[in-house]
């Protein structure tokens, strides 16, 4: 096997994972189905290439797909290599509890339940109250894992300046703040109707979500992996952070969302700067994956 970065390789993930060396990945970043029990389609299109299913027969069986996809994952890192597993509601109680098996990242190595907090259309029934957030569970393969301690701004109480003695403030149009750790919830917008970023990709994620990420779990010049990449938000981040990239997706439209993003965005050429595996052409013209 070769490890080969700065490729998009179309198929299932767990065969697409076997073709990486163990050992090899720095960063692994996936938003895999979340057992909503949906069905995708990106607005304004009724081509069923852009259609996906996030259809299981129950708990269980979403749980046996991930598993040995997680394990091929777990495979590749590093030991020095960090693990986010972005999910939700549906899905991550029951996840946590795969993820801290021995076998696979072990429950001393689950280092954050990151709580990601966001606007977005709908109202809950009144019942309950509004889900508008997701998780994002943070695990190491060892102790000896890479973490960049990232700061956020802390506003003084009525924003004003405190003038502790040894204490460093600063100010912006808000008012006096200090910096401090980042903590484990974070506000944050979503890709919206007017987001300049928008590419009408079901479930695309905000790049600042992927920067904020790939900044606090890996350095220049590392592999970040993203094996259900969808419209290529993972790749584009890693692209612009100086890191090698390794993306993957079943949907051969999501891959050419990525290919030309990446061409896009910062002048990538395909063939040269990077490689698609497994799209080829039929004789209708459309995408399939082999």
């Amino acid at each position: 096997m070769q490890k080969k970065a700065n490729v998009i390789y179309c198929g299932d993930c767990l065969e697409g994972l076997k073709r990486i060396p163990e050992d090899s990945v720095d960063l692994i970043y996936i938003d895999p189905p979340f057992n909503s029990n949906r069905e995708h389609r990106a607005p304004g299109s009724q081509s069923a290439k852009r259609r996906f299913k996030d259809k299981f027969e129950d708990i269980n069986a979403y749980l046996d797909y991930m598993r040995p996809r997680l394990k091929e994952m777990h495979r590749v890192m590093k030991l020095t290599g960090c693990f986010y597993y972005h999910c939700d509601w549906h899905a991550s109680h029951y996840i946590k509890v795969l993820l801290d098996a021995p076998d696979l990242f072990g429950y001393d190595n689950f280092q954050n339940e990151i709580v990601w907090c966001y606007k977005s259309g709908g109202a809950s029934p009144g019942k309950r109250f509004s889900r508008k957030h997701d998780i994002i569970l943070f695990y190491s393969k060892t102790q000896a894992y890479c973490f960049n301690r990232l700061q956020e701004k802390s506003y003084n109480r009525d924003h004003k300046a405190y003038k502790f003695k040894g204490v460093k403030e600063y100010c912006d149009e808000e008012g006096w703040y200090t910096l401090v750790g980042m903590k484990d919830y974070w506000e944050m917008n979503m890709v919206g109707r007017t987001s300049h970023e928008r590419l009408n990709y079901p479930t695309q994620k905000p790049q600042e979500l992927l920067e904020r990420i790939i900044n606090a779990g890996s350095n220049e010049g590392d592999i970040v992996l993203d094996a259900f990449c969808g419209c290529g938000t993972t790749l584009a981040a890693a692209q612009k952070l100086s890191r090698k990239w390794i993306g993957m997706d079943i949907s051969p439209a999501a891959c050419e969302l990525s290919a030309a993003r990446l061409q896009n965005s910062f002048g990538l050429k395909a063939g040269r700067e990077f490689s698609v595996k497994g799209l080829t052409r039929s004789a209708k013209g459309k995408s399939e994956a082999v």
